[in-house]
């Protein structure tokens, strides 16, 4: 899957799980603030990032998270690693 392709769909599930708008999912967004995160949105999160990329998320992965760009990367580096695993 490519590059843009995971971002997309990244931005299809969320958009999806927290009813927001795609258009104001942008790289330097804050990704707390838009999806308007609180402590049991981020087990949500989690839970939807294992059900649909497959790969374990370790909460200690989310404190250097804090916009959309940093929560991309951190998704296609472990789908990249799981699909060459």
């Amino acid at each position: 899957m490519q590059h843009e392709e995971l971002i997309e769909k990244i931005n299809a599930f969320l958009g999806e799980e927290f009813e927001i708008d795609t258009e104001k999912m942008l790289p330097s967004a804050s990704l707390k603030e838009t999806l308007d995160l609180d402590s049991l949105d981020y087990i949500d999160l989690v839970v939807v990032i294992e059900s649909n990329f497959l790969f374990k998320v370790k909460p200690e992965d989310f404190v250097g998270i804090t916009t959309f760009q940093d929560f991309y990367d951190y998704v296609i580096s472990h789908v990249k690693t799981e699909e060459f695993a």
